[in-house]
C-alpha cells in the first residue's frame, strides 16, 4: 500500500483503502497521520484549559505519548495488524503523560486487545475496536466523569458501531466515528458544567478527536500540516524552557513586545520568522503580540529590524544564550543528595516541579527525584525508570500534582516490586507525607500514615491568568495575578502582594501555625522575603518561612498547618 504504489495504479489513497486489506503496515501510516494532526493542532487543544492557570498541556501530553507509540513501531515492519496495535498500545503506555496520555494509552490498549488476533482491520474490527477502547478506558478511571474524553470515546463507538448497518468498508466506519467524536466534543460543555462556565470543550476530547481526524484526512489526501498559525495567549508564551531547545550556531535569544499595524499578516509574520532563526513562539493579548526566537550571532538584529516594520515596539529583551547555558550548567553540578536504601528498606520517589523543592525532598529522604510538575508531566517510563533500579523491594511514589497521579499508577503496575502511590496533588501535600516516611516500617502502616498526612496541610498558589474568564464567582482578566486554595479559584488581584495576603485570609489562619512560601523562578529572594515580613506583619501569631522552589510559572506554593 505504498503511495508509489497508488501513483502507477493510478488511484487514490482512499481507494486503495477502501479496495485492499488494511494490514499492519497500513495501520502503522494511520498512526503517524493522527499524530501529525495532532501536532498541528496541539496548541489549539493546550489553549482549552478550563483555569485560566499555565498549565494548558493536554495536546502536549497526548501528542508525547502518541510519539512514544511512534517510536515504538517506527521500525517495525509487522505486517499483521493486532500485533502492529499491540507494538502501538505498548509504546503509548511506556509514554504516557498526565491523566489525557494515560487515558489514551488506555484507549489503545482497548482497541488493540479487542482484535488483537485479527491479521486485517474489517469494518466490524473498527467497530470492535472503538467499543473496546472505550470499555477499557472507563475501566481504568476510579471515578469516571463524563463530558471528558471518556465520554467522547463512547459516543464514537456508538456511531461506528450504528455505522455497521449500513457500511462494511472499514474508512467509512472510521469517518462516522469521527463526526460521532465531533459531536460529542462540542456537547462536553452540557455534561461538565465548569466547561460551560469556562467557555471551552473537553481538552482531552478534542486531542482524540484530531486524532482521529487526521487519519481519516490523510486517507482522503488532506494535507494534515496546513492549520493557521495558533496564537497562544500572551502570558502562555513559555519562555521558561527555551533553553532547554537551544540548537547549535543559535547564540541569541530576541523576546520583543510590539503592536502590529493593520492590517497584519500573522502568517507572513511567522514564515519571515523561520527564515532567520528557531524556537519560534508568538503569543496574544489585548492587541498586543509577543515575539519570541532563538538566532544566530550574524542575524541578532534581523527579527528586530523586521518587527519594526510591521508594527510598534514596545519593549525588547536580548540575552546571550551561549553564556546562559554556560551559567545553567556550573548550577547543575550540585544537584539534591538522595538517600540510600537499602533492599529491606522502603524508598520513596517523588515528583518535583524546581529545584529547590527537590532539595527540600531529599531533605526528607527521597530515594529518587522525577522532574515534573505543571506543562511538564513525566511519563510511565520516567516515573518507572527512577525507581526500577533502586535495590529497595518497596516503593511508595509521590506524584505532586493531580495530573500525574495517573501515570504513576501506570508505573506501579508495571513493576514486580511492591509499590503504592500516595495520592498527592500538590507540593505541599507531598512534603507533609514525606515526614510520615519511615523507611524501617511496616509498608502498609507507613502507606496509611502517609497517605492521612495529606488531609493535614493547606495548598495556596499564585500565578498570572492566562485569559478572561469567570469562574466560581471570581472574574478574571489577563494578566492579572490569581490565587487558588487547594486547587479551587477563590480571587484575583492586579498585585502580587496583595493577592498573597488575601489567599492567606480566604484559607483561614486561625486553625494553622506555620506559613511556608516556596518562591518560584520568577521571584527574586528579597521580593519573596518583603512580601514573608508583610504576612509577618498580617499574622503576628504564625511562624513564617520561605524556601527557594524554583517551580516555573507560579510565583508562590503556601504550604500551611
Amino acid at each position: 500500500m505504498s503511495d508509489t504504489l497508488e501513483l502507477r495504479r493510478g488511484t487514490t489513497r482512499r481507494q486503495v483503502f477502501s479496495q485492499h486489506p488494511i494490514d499492519g503496515q497500513a495501520v502503522k501510516r494511520l498512526v503517524y497521520a493522527g499524530m501529525a494532526w495532532l501536532k498541528t493542532n496541539q496548541a489549539v487543544v493546550n489553549a482549552l484549559n478550563v483555569f485560566p492557570v499555565p498549565d494548558g498541556d493536554t495536546g502536549t501530553n497526548m501528542l508525547l505519548t502518541m510519539q512514544s507509540a511512534i517510536n515504538e513501531i517506527e521500525d517495525s515492519g509487522e505486517t499483521h495488524m493486532g500485533k502492529m496495535l499491540g507494538a502501538v498500545a505498548q509504546g503509548a503506555l511506556m509514554g504516557a503523560r498526565g491523566n489525557s496520555g494515560v487515558i489514551l494509552s488506555q484507549l489503545w490498549r482497548g482497541f488493540a486487545r479487542a482484535i488483537e488476533d485479527e491479521a486485517e482491520l474489517t469494518a466490524e474490527g473498527v467497530a470492535k475496536g472503538f467499543a473496546g477502547a472505550s470499555e477499557t478506558a472507563y475501566k481504568g478511571v476510579v471515578r469516571p466523569v463524563e463530558g471528558t474524553i471518556l465520554t467522547v470515546s463512547k459516543d464514537l463507538a456508538v456511531a461506528a458501531e450504528a455505522a455497521l448497518k449500513d457500511s462494511d468498508d472499514p474508512v467509512k466506519i472510521l469517518e462516522a466515528a469521527v463526526e460521532g467524536a465531533a459531536a460529542s466534543v462540542e456537547h462536553t460543555p452540557e455534561l461538565l458544567p465548569i466547561l460551560k462556565e469556562a467557555g471551552v470543550v473537553d481538552s482531552g476530547g478534542k486531542g482524540l478527536f484530531f486524532i482521529l481526524e487526521g487519519m481519516v484526512r490523510w486517507i482522503n489526501g488532506i494535507p494534515l500540516d496546513e492549520a493557521e498559525v495558533a496564537v497562544q495567549p500572551l502570558s502562555m508564551v513559555n519562555l521558561d524552557h527555551a533553553m532547554e531547545e537551544v540548537e547549535e550556531g543559535q547564540d541569541w535569544e530576541l523576546v520583543i513586545d510590539f503592536q502590529p499595524n493593520n492590517p497584519f499578516d500573522l502568517q507572513a509574520y511567522y514564515d519571515q520568522l523561520e527564515t532567520m532563526g528557531t524556537s519560534i513562539q508568538v503569543g496574544e493579548g489585548d492587541g498586543m503580540y509577543r515575539m519570541h526566537i532563538h538566532v544566530p550571532e550574524d542575524a541578532k538584529y534581523q527579527p528586530w529590524e523586521y518587527t519594526e516594520t510591521v508594527g510598534t515596539i514596545t519593549n525588547i529583551a536580548v540575552e546571550n544564550l551561549m553564556a546562559q547555558m554556560e551559567e545553567i550548567g556550573d548550577q547543575a553540578k550540585g544537584g539534591p543528595q538522595l538517600a540510600a536504601v537499602e533492599s529491606n528498606q522502603i524508598a520513596a520517589v517523588a515528583i518535583s516541579p524546581g529545584s529547590g523543592i527537590s532539595n527540600v525532598f531529599a531533605s526528607l529522604g527521597v530515594a529518587a527525584l522525577v522532574e515534573g510538575g505543571q506543562t511538564m508531566n513525566p511519563s510511565t517510563q520516567d516515573i518507572l525508570a527512577a525507581f526500577e533500579n533502586l535495590p529497595a523491594s518497596k516503593v511508595v511514589i509521590l506524584p505532586n500534582n493531580k495530573n500525574i497521579i495517573m501515570a504513576a499508577q501506570a508505573a506501579a503496575d508495571l513493576t514486580v516490586k511492591e509499590v503504592e502511590v500516595i495520592k498527592s496533588r500538590t507540593v505541599p501535600q507531598g512534603l507533609a507525607a514525606m515526614l510520615r516516611l519511615n523507611p524501617n516500617g511496616d509498608f502498609e502502616s507507613v502507606v496509611a500514615d502517609m497517605q492521612t498526612a495529606l488531609d493535614e496541610v493547606e495548598t495556596g498558589e499564585v500565578t498570572t491568568a492566562t485569559r478572561n474568564v469567570e469562574i466560581d464567582g471570581v472574574q478574571v482578566k489577563e494578566g492579572q495575578i490569581i490565587a487558588l486554595h487547594n486547587g479551587k479559584l477563590v480571587l484575583a488581584h492586579p498585585d502580587l502582594k496583595h493577592a498573597c495576603l488575601e489567599l492567606l485570609n480566604a484559607m483561614g489562619m486561625d486553625d494553622f501555625e506555620l506559613i511556608t512560601l516556596f518562591y518560584g523562578e520568577t521571584v527574586n529572594k528579597n521580593q519573596a522575603v518583603m512580601i514573608a515580613d508583610q504576612i509577618r506583619m498580617a499574622y503576628p501569631e504564625h511562624e513564617v518561612e520561605i524556601q527557594p522552589g524554583g517551580q516555573p510559572h507560579y510565583q508562590f506554593i503556601f504550604s500551611v498547618e
